[in-house]
């Protein structure tokens, strides 16, 4: 694909981003009017010195369904563009984000909080600090077992990913177990199917800052991360120091992984299905992959989000059902159609 053809499609991907997160705002329980909308936007964005809307009309706006559009936004980028990392870091085509033990991990912390009241004295931030505090050990300790003679083998990684996730997973289901608290059992399976409910302005900081900060790490390194998809061979020869590149790539996206999940829960097959389906349009190139998968995946959270909000109105479907309705089909066309390896075998 030539330059042009690229950015072309990146800004038309752009406006449909834009668009489909006025959208976003457009849809809600409460019936308002287009034009009260727009009204409301303008003018808390400063174009406009007047507004018609009422206070309650402002707040549903601009306090409820505009951080939790931009939440979502920031949900599908990041949870793309961390899984087209893992599946460069890897070398496997059916990767995600979650490989690690993040969502196990945070499970683990949200489950604490909810159930057993755990970090109470942080009020309101409780679950989202237990829930990234939960998500970085676990990654710790998959990184740590991973870890043989100072060397990270990738299929070390992924069986301790496997195996720190199954460990976490069993202590989750023993919380859920031996509460009694019917209310809080349901409340942690809203959460661990994943749900952008709880967005706020000020939850939307420090995501919207490791995403920026991650995205950029990982494209000033898209050549790296296309050598490492030809294997560890090629890209010693290349002089990359790959032991130190895949150390990395497990921060950076561990960290940005731990923050969205902190924040929305765990929503499944974004991280697996949208770099796919760039790939598929673009090719393998990284410092293509990148924005296309941030802007994909933006773009498909924004609409789940709506459908979730939509679906058995008034009441809210977890979005991560209607992530893995959309996932779980393409993941089954994928392997129906297609030969995967995995890695070098290292």
């Amino acid at each position: 694909m030539s330059k042009r053809k690229i950015y072309v499609y990146l800004l038309l991907f752009s406006i449909i981003l834009a668009i489909s997160m006025i959208g976003g705002i457009l849809v809600g329980s409460v019936g308002i009017t287009q034009s009260l909308i727009f009204d409301v936007l303008f003018y808390k964005l400063g174009f406009t010195n007047n507004v018609f809307a009422s206070n309650a009309q402002q707040i549903i706006i601009w306090e409820i369904r505009t951080p939790r559009v931009i939440l979502a936004a920031i949900v599908g980028a990041a949870l793309a563009i961390c899984g087209a990392a893992v599946q460069a870091l890897v070398k496997n085509s059916i990767a995600d984000p979650y490989i690690l033990g993040v969502s196990s991990g945070a499970s683990v912390g949200a489950t604490a909080v909810i159930l057993l009241g755990m970090f109470s004295f942080l009020g309101v931030y409780a679950l989202s600090f237990a829930a990234f505090v939960g998500a970085i050990i676990a990654v710790s300790l998959v990184f740590l077992l991973a870890r043989v003679n100072g060397r990270t083998s990738v299929i070390r990684l992924l069986l301790a990913g496997i195996a720190i996730s199954m460990v976490f997973s069993a202590v989750t289901n023993f919380i859920l177990m031996m509460s009694k608290e019917q209310g809080g059992i349901q409340a942690v399976m809203h959460w661990m199917l994943g749900s952008l409910a709880g967005a706020k302005w000020s939850n939307l900081v420090i995501p919207s800052i490791v995403l920026v900060v991650v995205f950029i790490l990982l494209w000033s390194n898209y050549r790296q991360l296309n050598a490492l998809l030809l294997g560890e061979e090629t890209a010693n020869t290349m002089g990359i120091n790959v032991e130190y590149f895949r150390i990395f790539i497990i921060i950076t996206v561990s960290l940005l992984t731990g923050v969205v999940v902190a924040v929305s829960g765990s929503i499944g097959f974004v991280g697996l299905v949208v770099p796919h389906i760039v790939r598929m349009a673009v090719g393998s190139n990284y410092k293509v992959v990148l924005p296309f998968s941030a802007l994909l995946g933006a773009i498909f959270i924004v609409w789940a989000d709506v459908g979730a909000r939509v679906f058995i109105a008034p009441e809210e479907m977890p979005i991560g059902i209607l992530t893995a309705l959309c996932g779980g089909p393409f993941f089954i066309w994928m392997l129906r159609r297609q030969r995967y390896t995995f890695g070098e075998g290292d």
